[in-house]
């Protein structure tokens, strides 16, 4: 194949991805972003959690809430439970990698907080735990989940949200997943009245 048919390739197959999920991510979407703005404006918090590709997804989500997305406003209070070493490291060695987000959520959550757990796959068992212990933690939960939702849809309750991507690329749930961000941002910004700084 040459290089200009497969980036198109490329393309069409991402569009078809995001097309396919706007049906059945559009309602969830929108729900999800109801309680985000809810708890945001409650002073409640969110805390963001995922692997590889899924680890960057949370950091930048965490990173639109706590600068600003595409309007000015006061920082929005997130916290990505992938970027500090120091902390993966320690609770990795000590407690095993499964561990490594549910410790943060038991530390940090309080209820009323949201947690956002990304997995491609819906069986990432850090994730799944993480999501565990934030009902432990009275926190609401946020999954973005792909394929045909794994381990996660098992372990939400009434008030949790799946925004699921179908297919079985990880690139194409993934790039599905970093347009929801931006839909939850995005509504996150029009949800919230606007407040001077």
């Amino acid at each position: 194949m040459e290089p200009i048919e497969h980036i198109r390739r490329n393309f069409l197959d991402s569009i078809g991805a995001k097309q396919q999920a706007l049906e059945t991510a559009a309602p969830a979407i929108a729900r999800a972003a109801a309680v985000l703005a809810r708890a945001l404006s409650g002073g409640a918090k969110v805390l963001c959690c995922g692997n590889g590709g899924s680890a960057a997804d949370a950091q930048h989500f965490s990173s639109e809430l706590l600068n600003h997305y595409e309007r000015e406003r006061p920082g929005l209070p997130a916290i990505a439970l992938t970027t500090d070493s120091s902390t993966l490291t320690s609770l990795a060695n000590d407690y095993g990698y499964p561990e490594v987000f549910a410790r943060q959520v038991n530390a940090l959550g309080r209820p009323g907080d949201v947690l956002l757990a990304i997995t491609t796959s819906g069986n990432s068992e850090n994730i799944l735990r993480a999501i565990a212990a934030a009902h432990e933690r009275g926190m609401q939960v946020i999954a973005l989940s792909g394929r045909d939702g794994g381990g996660v849809p098992a372990l939400l309750r009434d008030g949790d949200t799946e925004i699921r991507a179908p297919g079985a690329s990880t690139a194409r749930i993934q790039e599905v997943h970093l347009l929801t961000i931006h839909c939850l941002c995005d509504l996150i910004d029009k949800l919230i009245p606007l407040q001077e700084t």
